[in-house]
């Protein structure tokens, strides 16, 4: 072999043998974040880079991602690769899904109810410390110290936090970045309070604004407003100490509603909120139709486009449900069904009435609570109305004691001793016949006649359960048929069905039930009188058939539960977005 031919071969060798190598390794990055340009801030300077916080602070355990601050310029990041991993480590990498991060384990958030909500007011936190995320309130500024007003809705109290100059962040008290309706967190020690209104005030160490908010265009300032106005802000109006408390005893109502219900043995129900039925038989419902253009452009439809049949009427066959559909006003008709086989069941769930009033006791979308009962007659009903009624208020009266003596105070006074009369004292029955007759007697005018065979008014109703009976709750029964609903069992004297209203002051009926009419004939026969249509109940009518059994069942309108238990006047007040006519705004 000449020495030409010798070469050519270590070299084929050598490439040989580095292919090999090279096949066997690949190249990984590790990338090292170095920051560079930015200096460290300083103990006074808020930390609002565009960052995470690098390791927690030590009172606070959940990284905080901030929005980076205008004044600050943006970071640059440097990218190094340092080392490489043989093959075998490469094919040994596990798979993306395990080699992922771990999703860290749920806390609960500590609260501003967590601190101050106990029977030490917070004392027994005295020398922990805390990190608070919340609204400013206020914030005044004194000379060398500033008082923040913070508040997280979990109660009415506010955390005052007491912030020195030396603090962390309290450049942005001397910027006015911490003014009303902002969002803070504050980090600090809990130490007792020099002023009377609480026991225990936060000392800070360090507050990072989360967002700004103008003090001058911010509509909800220190000065009382109206709840007219209120209702024109019903995105911000939970803010107030009004709405919020109004906001947290109508979550304990719910709860507590699910709590009573459970206990008892009943099951929850979803009734639809799409139905091609009209439990009350009146007529006043919202329209659920594809006819018209559901887009943007469906205000300008011309009405020549709707569908129609060969006589001019609305073609409904062509609609999304082949037949005239409507937004439900009740979901008793339902929870009869389940009644029918699982025994006690209740619905929760909204409903709606297309009636055109404004007055303050009426929405176009609200919340009904209605149970039914299987193997139960009216007297089955009445007792547990009475049963449910007197737990939920208990119940607000013992975990809502702050809010209620705020609305003892500002909305209503004596409404806690109203409620306790609900809770201590027997509810008083009486027929319709015998309160027309007690109204007959009254010695006052009423703006509405009162006539045997006419529905009571609003005014009737307080009348009997707020003067008549002293304020203690009315249980009206056996109205006449005429003005009740088709599904109300006839009584034996034909003229009155097993009907009943339960009445309390303020607000006058809260509660609606009956007896449920389980004899099929008697239902057939009611359907025709008010000519509704027995086609559309051929599944209800079917309940008659297999396996029919006394029931009874009972509404109530938890809005109006909240005013009870709250005071507030105006039923818009008790939901957190009024639906009313001309108004469906948020």
């Amino acid at each position: 072999m000449t020495g030409a031919a010798a070469a050519a071969n270590a070299a084929a060798s050598l490439a040989l043998a580095s292919s090999s190598l090279t096949r066997h390794r690949s190249a990984a990055r590790l990338l090292l974040l170095c920051r560079t340009g930015n200096p460290r801030p300083t103990a006074r300077q808020s930390r609002t880079a565009d960052t995470i916080l690098r390791g927690p602070s030590p009172l606070f355990h959940r990284p905080l991602v901030l929005a980076r601050s205008p004044d600050l310029p943006a970071p640059r990041w440097r990218l190094f690769c340092n080392r490489t991993l043989s093959a075998d480590a490469v094919a040994c990498e596990k798979p993306a899904a395990e080699a992922g991060k771990r999703i860290r384990e749920f806390r609960k958030r500590l609260r501003i109810v967590d601190v101050k909500g106990g029977p030490d007011e917070g004392m027994d936190r005295l020398g922990q410390a805390l990190a608070i995320r919340g609204w400013v309130r206020t914030c005044r500024v004194q000379s060398s110290v500033t008082f923040i007003e913070l508040n997280d809705g979990s109660c009415l109290s506010n955390l005052q936090c007491v912030m020195n100059i030396d603090a962390e962040g309290y450049d942005q008290v001397e910027s006015g970045a911490v003014t009303t309706g902002a969002s803070v967190l504050v980090e600090g020690i809990v130490v007792s309070s020099q002023g009377s209104k609480q026991k225990v005030e936060l000392k800070v160490a360090r507050l990072v604004t989360i967002g700004k908010s103008d003090p001058l265009t911010y509509p909800i300032q220190k000065k009382r407003a109206t709840r007219e106005f209120l209702r024109t802000i019903a995105h911000l109006r939970p803010r107030t100490n009004t709405f919020g408390a109004v906001t947290r005893v109508r979550n304990t109502l719910a709860y507590a509603t699910h709590k009573f219900f459970q206990e008892n043995g009943f099951v929850w129900i979803s009734s639809p909120i799409i139905t091609a039925s009209d439990c009350e038989g009146a007529g006043e419902q919202f329209c659920v139709t594809t006819l018209i253009p559901n887009t943007r452009e469906g205000t300008d439809c011309l009405v020549n486009t709707i569908p129609t049949s060969k006589d001019g009427k609305i073609d409904w066959s062509q609609d999304f449900f082949g037949k005239p559909a409507f937004l439900t006003v009740s979901g008793q008709l339902n929870a009869e069904t389940y009644a029918s086989a699982l025994c006690d069941v209740y619905t929760f769930g909204p409903t709606f009435r297309a009636e055109n009033s404004n007055t303050s006791r009426h929405l176009a979308e609200f919340w009904m609570i209605e149970p039914e009962l299987a193997f139960a007659d009216l007297n089955d009903d009445m007792a547990c109305a009475t049963a449910y009624l007197q737990y939920v208020v208990k119940y607000i009266l013992e975990n809502c004691k702050e809010d209620m003596d705020f609305f003892n105070t500002w909305i209503e006074k004596g409404i806690i001793n109203r409620l306790n009369d609900v809770v201590e004292k027997d509810f008083v029955q009486l027929t319709y016949s015998d309160a027309v007759e007690l109204l007959l007697g009254a010695k006052k005018k009423f703006e509405f006649p009162v006539k045997w065979g006419l529905d009571l008014q609003s005014e009737h109703e307080r009348y009997i359960t707020e003067v008549a009976f002293a304020g203690r709750p009315v249980i009206i029964r056996d109205y006449p048929k005429e003005i009740k609903a088709f599904y109300m069992r006839q009584n034996d004297d034909g003229k009155t069905v097993a009907a009943m209203d339960l009445l309390v002051p303020r607000v006058g009926e809260l509660i609606g039930g009956s007896q449920r009419e389980e004899r099929l004939e008697y239902l057939g026969s009611r359907l025709e009188e008010l000519n509704l249509n027995k086609d559309s109940y051929w599944w209800y009518l079917d309940l008659r058939r297999f396996g029919s059994v006394p029931h009874a069942g009972f509404g109530l309108g938890f809005e109006r539960l909240v005013q009870f238990a709250t005071g507030i006047e105006n039923i818009r007040d008790a939901i957190p977005f009024p639906r009313a006519p001309g108004s469906a705004d948020f």
